[in-house]
């Protein structure tokens, strides 16, 4: 059986690339200078190419790594190919190496499927496979594998960085996570993650040999805790475990190379005064709360196919009744964030490329009441959410909400691309959905893809007083 998923797994790659390779191939000839932010990070890579690397561009607010590994790819490519000159890194050139990224990415999610749902190997196989067929074409992170953008190399190496920590290679999984870090800075959440995950996995194993000692099956994992009660046990077992000595001695032992990572990104933070590194005018952080607020309406309206469940709106309904009090303060907390700190960054509002732009003004622009009569929906959302991760241990789920919350809400801009490795992480984590769910999510991602590529190649328009052409987009 494993030898048939071998060859099933090896045949999607092939029509991965292949398909891929068709896109790419149709809009570099459709858009073959350099667009959008590529109008930075073209011509900063293309220095690089030719050894000019003390020339740095100052509206770039990343670090080089998308340029370092593009030269270490394209070089020896254009040796082997015999290309010279402005061919060898070329627009297309450059962009292909976003390509060979999501080939890496499909294989990184598959092993990720495999080793985060390795119960019942045989009787799973079709749906992992076609879970990481789906969440390779995610239509974020597919989109821009045929720009040059640093979000599939980003994921590649966050996703590679979560593969070596599962399977207890930290010293590789640190030093993977200086890779993605060299890519977008904001990936440092990523990185405490993983340390996060290690964490969390000690504290389970800590917690079932302790609770297994007492007989309690019921508490052989933990889950999230609703009841005080609950809350209890869970507080007092963090306060004895994080002051053990013996079990703060095996943490350290396992995640030292994490907090080197940590370390080394503090002393960057200290030198360069702050995270972004060019236009810091643009890139201010904030607590912008309502992020999250909005990422929980993507991740439902992307999962929907596997998260829309009639049994999971009822029990909604049924703690709507059962925890009225609840409710209504977390809705008065909701309103009151939204209010006070709602963002609207100037870009956001300039840029009519852009999706969001158009959500932003046909929803919220609508009325000044909109933001606030959308609160039901995510406390909806939020709440669909949280249920899907009680499938994971507590520990898990709060290390993983702990990062969602530092790579959101700071984010003044909002941009679905920030969107990708939170999103990606939930979903690797949720329980494997039936066959015919997942036929449906990569149905409704096949649709979303096919329709924004149509619209980036063949809706193109232009700006008064310019000739250039313009086009949506993510």
């Amino acid at each position: 059986m494993e030898k048939i998923e071998s060859y099933i797994f090896s045949a999607l790659c092939s029509v991965n690339f292949l398909v891929s390779c068709l896109l790419f191939s149709k809009m570099t000839r459709v858009q073959r200078d350099p667009y959008m932010d590529e109008i930075f990070h073209v011509p900063q890579a293309q220095r690089y190419c030719v050894g000019k690397f003390k020339e740095w561009d100052p509206m770039i607010t990343t670090l080089p790594g998308l340029y370092l590994v593009s030269v270490g790819i394209i070089k020896p490519m254009a040796w082997l190919a015999k290309l010279t000159g402005s061919m060898a890194c070329s627009t297309a050139m450059l962009r292909f190496t976003n390509v060979l990224f999501n080939c890496g990415n499909f294989y990184l999610l598959y092993l990720l499927m495999s080793k985060l749902h390795h119960r019942d190997k045989t009787r799973l196989m079709l749906r992992r496979i076609l879970c990481t067929v789906s969440l390779s074409t995610f239509p974020v992170l597919y989109f821009f594998t045929f720009l040059y953008y640093t979000d599939a190399g980003s994921t590649f190496f966050i996703l590679f960085a979560y593969l070596m920590t599962l399977y207890g290679c930290h010293k590789a999984s640190a030093l993977l996570g200086v890779c993605a870090v060299l890519f977008r800075q904001t990936n440092i959440v990523w990185v405490a993650f993983c340390a996060g995950a290690v964490v969390a996995a000690k504290m389970d194993d800590v917690w079932r040999v302790e609770y297994a000692k007492k007989k309690d099956e019921r508490l052989s994992t933990v889950r999230v805790p609703l009841s005080s009660l609950g809350v209890k046990k869970v507080i007092t077992f963090s306060l004895d475990f994080f002051t053990s000595p013996e079990t703060v001695k095996a943490v350290i032992q396992v995640t030292w190379p994490y907090a080197v990572v940590a370390a080394g990104f503090l002393l960057f933070m200290l030198l360069n005064e702050g995270i972004v590194v060019g236009d810091r005018q643009s890139h201010q952080a904030c607590f912008h709360f309502p992020q999250v607020f909005y990422f929980f309406c993507f991740t439902y309206l992307f999962s929907l196919p596997v998260s829309l469940c009639l049994h999971r709106t009822l029990r909604f309904s049924n703690a709507l009744k059962k925890h009225p009090v609840f409710f209504s303060f977390l809705t008065i907390v909701s309103l009151f964030l939204v209010w006070k700190f709602t963002y609207v960054h100037k870009y956001l509002l300039a840029d009519n490329r852009h999706f969001p732009f158009y959500i932003w003004k046909n929803i919220y622009q609508r009325h000044k009441l909109v933001r606030f009569l959308l609160v039901p929906v995510y406390i909806f959302t939020g709440w669909n959410f949280l249920e899907t991760l009680k499938s994971r241990s507590f520990f898990m789920s709060l290390a993983y909400l702990t990062c969602l919350v530092l790579a959101t809400i700071p984010q003044e801009l909002l941009e679905f691309r920030y969107f990708i490795i939170p999103y990606l992480m939930y979903r690797l984590h949720m329980p494997l959905s039936p066959f015919s769910r997942l036929v449906g999510e990569f149905l409704l991602y096949t649709v979303v893809n096919v329709a924004t590529i149509y619209l980036f190649l063949t809706k193109s328009f232009s700006w008064p007083l310019t000739l250039t052409t313009q086009r949506f987009m993510w």
